[in-house]
């Protein structure tokens, strides 16, 4: 028997032969296509060189290209594990030509590669061409013999290939084969075409026409070929079953499927088996391409998937989780020649287990309200829609998940009120986000949501993408086309939107007519805005675009969030376990991070701070990622923002190890619920430098950071300063900081020194009015008009003359260089005649001053100017007089 993996390797080992370089399957997520949810042909990742957009070093190639078809207009997910050849996930073998070969020398390839490598009978062959391809038709008779009647003509668009309305097209030639008349169906072009006695394997596209406005086309100057063979069909064909579940690839996986479940695939529970079989391989390769499940996009597709595969396991009689039992076998057959099955199978394993473990917290209780629904419906009747549109709201059970568990009985959904269901879900969503307090002039925002969908971000896995640009919006008003300042929404996008305190991206997007400078990316709704300022031509919705994030700035953003986790984890650490963030900023030039905590740090703890994290830094461990419920994520010890509100899913962030940690294994550093972007391992963040430690408000401090090439300058800097230090005070490192506090203490005993020159000058040289001392009602009043000092000498001042009068009142007024400083002062055995805060106050309202205070034996304030103390010492004597 030839097996799936000779037919993979006979193919590409014949076109190798014949001049094809052999080309690595893309990933399943496009990166160069945004009109597809997943890659579903081996042209897809050639689409730049088949429109000239893109160039390489080889003119043809051949390729074992992964496919999944369960979203969007190609879609099988319904038919899989009915019929005997559809699959979601499914390998197509191709052959390509850029402009080198065509027709004359791709028929002969594959008439040449099916008879002598396939050696598959003549006389059981026929084909398809266009009805006026009659090069085609001529080619087919030369090089296979074939008569007018094995080569039917199709006149419609099954055998016209087109890539857009507009682009790339050409005539298709389809290869068939008679499995015999014991199998009902007729050939193509007939009334009984949809049997499967005639099955198509290999579709030759000839590309040779460009589709222009207008419904014309012109002819290519380089004529190109793309072809498809599915390789499960082939299997089939080769391998001489009815069905590509019978090959010998699903018949391993179906065999261990049958071992994990404890019964083989009998009776009406082949369907079963074929689903789970097909499912667990798109899933894994979805899954290892870093596609999780979620509520939108793709994850929404592969939870789907997934969930159809678990709903059959559910059937026969699965009561524990058991698709990740099936991985390692699926390993075993594929990983050969996919190598990330491998290196992805833990990550498999444990998202299927979760996965599951999740949906059957509510299949049984979603399958009994179906149950009791069914029960009182007559037997002709399918199921409202609003029952399967609470399905799908409360139980998380797609639309087809519910058709799929109804086709078992005969029975069907009635879509209509499913939609009308959802529609109305939609208004009332929308009239409580309206009024929840929004600029109420963003609800466009919502509309476009409710018109496109929620925006997919691909950033987590990528920074450069394609996109189609769905709308534009200036002011408040959506437009055709744009110039100058404009808000960009395209279906799928690379970009970051500012959330959770990670600032948004900024990069470029560029179209076939233009390009924009995106400077900041924000979402409402779900939909991702790119703020954006057109510097080339003008750009237009619908157009294609290709967005490329600021790979720099996105990169310091990444080291400063993925910092900001640690540096949480080590406040906790050294301050213990009352730390809570309260908010932070992951920008790229810095990072600023708020928590609880009710004193300042010492210059230990934060030493002992920035240690911690620079040692996991140095760790450099991985930085690894899970989808989960907010539930589990708390049970594994995961940190959560206070005052954040989130879903009934969650992306939790893991990275460090340490001995005594969290999580499964105990051993985990840092586990916090996080939706931003971060850096693969802990050492790209490449060095933290702790900047700043200040009070934020009542109860919370407020650290800022550095990381990275921003970090390591501010050290730098740091060491230069210190060089410059060493320097100027003629000292080594070591002895810097003894050389420093000899100088402070030595300016500080210089200071004292002038202040008190400074005040027995000032006192020596009398004042510009009055005698040294008065009586005033019976009490020693000294009042003085200073210069040459400051308010803070005037203390000091007032004590020294309480000294040398013994008993009595001072009052000190100094022009300090436009305003007034005043001193009062009452010696002890006057205070309880006299209050210093009187004298102040009555000689400060003098001097155009309000208030002041102290003590009774000491008080001080000021004025605006000095000009009139003269007024504020009479007004002081007032006072005194009025105390006799």
């Amino acid at each position: 028997m030839t097996s799936l993996a000779d037919i993979r390797s006979t193919f590409l080992d014949f076109f190798e032969k014949n001049g094809h370089a052999p080309v690595a399957s893309s990933p399943l997520v496009p990166r160069n296509d945004p009109t597809l949810m997943f890659t579903n042909s081996g042209m897809v990742q050639f689409k730049n060189l088949f429109t000239g957009v893109e160039s390489r070093d080889y003119t043809r190639a051949t390729t074992s290209q992964k496919c999944v078809r369960a979203g969007g207009k190609h879609n099988d997910l319904d038919n899989v594990g009915y019929t005997a050849r559809h699959l979601t996930f499914f390998e197509m073998l191709g052959n390509f030509s850029f402009g080198d070969y065509f027709k004359d020398e791709a028929i002969p390839f594959a008439w040449e590669l099916v008879t002598k490598g396939f050696d598959l009978p003549k006389d059981k062959l026929l084909v398809t061409v266009y009805h006026d391809d009659d090069q085609a038709a001529e080619l087919w008779k030369k090089v296979a013999g074939f008569s007018d009647d094995r080569i039917i003509r199709i006149p419609t668009s099954d055998n016209f290939w087109q890539m857009g309305d507009t682009g790339p097209c050409g005539p298709c030639s389809e290869i068939f084969i008679d499995r015999g008349e014991h199998i009902w169906g007729g050939p193509p072009g007939s009334p009984e075409e949809d049997g499967d006695r005639f099955l198509e394997f290999w579709n030759l596209v000839f590309m040779q026409f460009e589709q222009v406005d207008g419904g014309n086309r012109k002819p290519l100057p380089n004529p190109s070929i793309d072809t498809g063979m599915g390789l499960e069909r082939m299997a089939a064909v080769l391998q001489g079953v009815g069905s590509v579940f019978e090959t010998d690839l699903f018949a391993a996986l179906i065999d261990n499927i049958g071992h994990v479940l404890g019964r083989g695939p009998e009776g009406d529970d082949k369907a079963s088996f074929r689903v789970i079989a097909d499912h667990l391989r798109s899933t894994s390769f979805l899954i290892a391409e870093g596609v999780l499940p979620s509520n939108e996009g793709r994850g929404y597709v592969l939870r789907r998937i997934m969930r159809r595969a678990m709903r059959h396991a559910h059937r026969l009689g699965a009561r524990e989780p058991v698709m990740h039992r099936m991985v390692p076998e699926l390993v075993r057959q594929m990983g050969d020649h996919y190598p990330e099955l491998v290196q992805g199978r833990a990550v498999i394993e444990e998202t299927l287990r979760a996965e599951e473990t999740r949906f059957r917290q509510t299949l049984e209780r979603g399958l009994k309200l179906l149950d009791d629904e069914m029960a009182g419906l007559p037997e002709d009747q399918d199921l409202p829609g609003e029952t399967a549109f609470k399905l799908y709201d409360t139980y998380g059970f797609p639309l087809d998940l519910t058709q799929d568990a109804l086709r078992e009985r005969g029975r069907g959904v009635n879509t209509e009120g499913f939609t009308s269901a959802m529609a109305e879900q939609k208004a009332k969503a929308r009239a409580a986000w309206t009024g929840s307090g929004e600029v109420a002039d963003q609800a466009h925002w919502y509309d476009i949501a409710d018109r496109h969908g929620v925006t997919e971000f691909l950033g987590y896995e990528t920074e450069e993408a394609e996109g189609q640009i769905l709308a534009l919006v200036q002011g408040n008003d959506g437009v055709e086309s744009a110039t100058g300042d404009v808000q960009i929404v395209v279906n799928q996008t690379p970009f970051y939107a500012e959330a959770g305190g990670q600032v948004g991206d900024a990069g470029t997007i560029a179209t076939e007519t233009g390009r924009a400078q995106i400077t900041d990316t924000k979402k409402v709704a779900g939909v991702f805005i790119h703020y954006a300022t057109v510097t080339e031509g003008e750009i237009a919705r619908g157009q294609g675009a290709r967005l490329v994030v600021d790979h720099a700035r996105r990169g310091a953003i990444r080291a400063n969030h993925s910092a900001t986790h640690l540096l949480n984890e080590a406040l906790r650490e050294v301050l213990g376990a009352h730390v809570a963030q309260r908010g932070s900023l992951n920008a790229p030039d810095r990072l600023r991070f708020d928590f609880t905590h009710n004193a300042a740090l010492t210059a230990n703890e934060v030493a002992r701070v920035e240690g911690a994290v620079n040692d996991y830094i140095r760790q450099n461990s991985p930085v690894e990622t899970r989808l989960m419920t907010p539930d589990e994520a708390r049970a594994l010890g995961a940190q959560a923002l206070f005052g954040e509100k989130y879903g009934d899913e969650v992306r939790v962030v893991s990275m460090g190890r340490a001995p005594t940690g969290k999580g499964v294994d105990g051993q985990t550093w840092s586990i916090e619920l996080c939706g931003g972007t971060h850096v693969r391992r802990t050492g790209d963040v490449g060095v933290f430098a702790l900047m700043s430690e200040t009070a934020s408000s009542s109860g919370v401090r407020r650290i800022e950071a550095l990381t990275g090439p921003a970090a390591m300058a501010e050290l730098r800097g740091r060491d230069l300063k210190l060089a410059e230090i060493e320097r100027l005070l003629k000292v080594g490192g070591a002895d810097v900081a003894e050389r420093v506090k000899a100088l402070l203490d030595e300016r500080r005993s210089l200071q004292n020194e002038v202040a008190q020159l400074r005040r027995e000058l000032a006192m020596g040289g009398g004042g510009s009015g009055g005698a040294q001392t008065r009586e005033v009602g019976g009490v020693t009043f000294a009042p003085r008009i200073l210069s040459g000092v400051t308010g803070r000498d005037l203390p000091a001042m007032v004590d020294e003359m309480k000294a040398e009068i013994g008993s009595g009142a001072i009052l000190l007024i100094a022009d300090t260089g436009g305003k007034a400083a005043v001193a009062a002062g009452v010696t002890s055995d006057l205070v309880a005649r006299v209050s210093a805060v009187d004298l102040l106050r009555a000689a400060v309202a003098e001097l155009g001053g309000k208030g002041g205070g102290g003590r009774p034996d000491l008080a001080q304030g000021g004025g605006p100017s000095a000009d009139n103390a003269e007024a504020a010492i009479a007004a002081a004597e007032t006072l005194l007089k009025g105390t006799a």
